[in-house]
């Protein structure tokens, strides 16, 4: 994969997650939520 897809997809999963969680949640949440989206864009993410 190259690196601009993979930014794509990275930053497509940022999007999705706050589009679907807005604002106003800890940051812990925010990092919990990206990697559950990281996982569906079929990306090896861990914390």
């Amino acid at each position: 994969m190259e690196h601009k897809e993979l930014t794509e997809k990275i930053i497509g999963c940022a999007y999705n997650v706050y589009n679907k969680m807005g604002f106003g949640f800890l940051e812990s949440v925010y990092e919990k939520c990206m990697l559950i989206e990281l996982h569906r864009a079929d990306l090896d993410v861990e914390s």
